[in-house]
């Protein structure tokens, strides 16, 4: 037991010197809406979104006075590889610990038998776990869905992108008020700052908080979460043969060329070289893994083998990543819009336009002079409009959309 206690130092000096170096200045706004009052909170999100940051910045910020009695951990540490995460809470709990913070949990075989164990056995500790976006919440063996609350994390927002880059403090807008308001909140926006000016960026660069990191390698650190993403989780949490790794690489880049991609599942089973089942499966995880986003015409349109209607890679850095100066505008518009419309809202494809949002609203996307002409007949129906400072009546600038989140 001496030898546990002495390496556990080493996991509480590595926690505390991960929190000396952590800078608040900037903190996402998802911070607030967790109920850090729940006993089990996970965070699901892909690679690169700042699950990490987020963890050691509550810390940080709220538990300051009991730093004794919290500890972060990452189960890819390699004290792991010789004790169990059962030993740490033991022993942790027993020493007056009161709040563990456990980081990419998937890295742990069994970590869900254990965490709801750990739930049941210690009710005086509070237990908060991130992971894969492939994480499982619901299986067999550890049901932990009536137990955990579940958070899904992504990238930045525009909104979240400035107030990082620029130090500025711009507020979330919900839909209603962003359609209701919207030339009072671009006015608001444009007496700090000329929004216009940073979108592009934004676009290219701009969705992984470590944009701010060495900006030259930033494209290349995209392409290194991908291929963890890709030949790392994807085998280890949905069983992809890895022989088939290369394929789905070459998935995302058919996707990347298309403005938006219209999916003929036959064709592309040829193109690609797996039969029609196995693709739909793919297609599936990868919207799981956050590298696409599959949009359908019915709401519920999400099950493993449902053919999507529209394909978007997730967000636009991923197309600047694999297409660079060769990136459809039209297509980087509408995937910027899904991404950061869905993220809080409920969004379809239109039988009429492009997009059916929150069950009511109906969205044409295009560059400044696109008209009206295709929903001047419809109720409820707008523009959102590149290259605009300012909307009028229902067409809105399509930069204010990164404002919900």
């Amino acid at each position: 037991m001496l030898q546990i206690t002495d390496e556990m130092d080493q996991l509480f000096e590595k926690y505390r010197k991960k929190i000396s170096l952590t800078q608040t200045q900037f903190v996402r706004s998802i911070m607030s809406e967790i109920n850090w009052n729940a006993r089990l909170i996970g965070i699901k999100g892909a690679r690169g979104v700042g699950k990490t940051t987020l963890l050691l910045q509550y810390i940080k910020l709220h538990l300051s006075a009991n730093i004794p009695s919290a500890l972060y951990v990452s189960l890819d540490d390699i004290w792991f590889s010789e004790h169990k995460l059962i030993d740490l809470v033991d022993s942790f709990v027993k020493k007056g610990g009161k709040y563990l913070f456990l980081d990419e949990v998937h890295k742990y075989a069994q970590w869900s038998v254990e965490v709801k164990n750990i739930y049941d056995d210690y009710p005086e500790l509070h237990l908060v776990f991130t992971g894969s976006s492939l994480l499982e919440i619901i299986n067999a063996r550890a049901d932990l869905s009536r137990r955990a609350v579940v958070y899904t994390m992504q990238g930045l927002s525009f909104r979240e992108y400035l107030n990082m880059l620029l130090g500025t403090d711009f507020k979330i807008v919900s839909l209603s008020g962003l359609l209701e308001n919207h030339n009072a909140l671009s006015q608001e926006v444009l007496s700090g700052i000329k929004p216009l000016q940073y979108f592009s960026g934004y676009l290219q660069s701009g969705y992984y908080p470590f944009f701010k990191e060495e900006i030259d390698l930033y494209h290349t650190r995209i392409e290194e979460v991908v291929n963890m993403i890709l030949e790392v989780e994807l085998p280890l949490l949905r069983g992809v043969d890895i022989s088939y790794i290369n394929k789905l690489k070459q998935l995302l880049l058919v996707v990347s060329e298309s403005a938006p991609f219209v999916p003929n599942i036959s064709k592309l089973s040829q193109r690609i070289g797996i039969n029609r089942q196995t693709m739909l499966s793919y297609l599936y995880y990868l919207n799981e893994a956050h590298l696409l986003n599959s949009v359908y015409k019915e709401v519920h349109g999400t099950s493993l083998l449902q053919k999507p209607d529209k394909i978007f890679l997730e967000n636009t850095n991923l197309m600047y990543t694999f297409k660079g100066d060769q990136t459809d505008m039209g297509n980087a518009r509408e995937t910027f819009f899904v991404n950061q419309v869905r993220y809080k809202c409920e969004l379809t494809i239109s039988e009429q336009s492009d997009f059916w949002v929150a069950g009511k609203y109906t969205f044409e996307i295009g560059g400044k002079n696109k008209n009206k002409r295709q929903i001047k007949q419809l109720a409820d129906a707008f523009i959102a409009a590149d290259d605009i400072e300012y909307g009028f009546e229902n067409k809105i600038p399509l930069w204010l959309f990164g404002f919900l989140y």
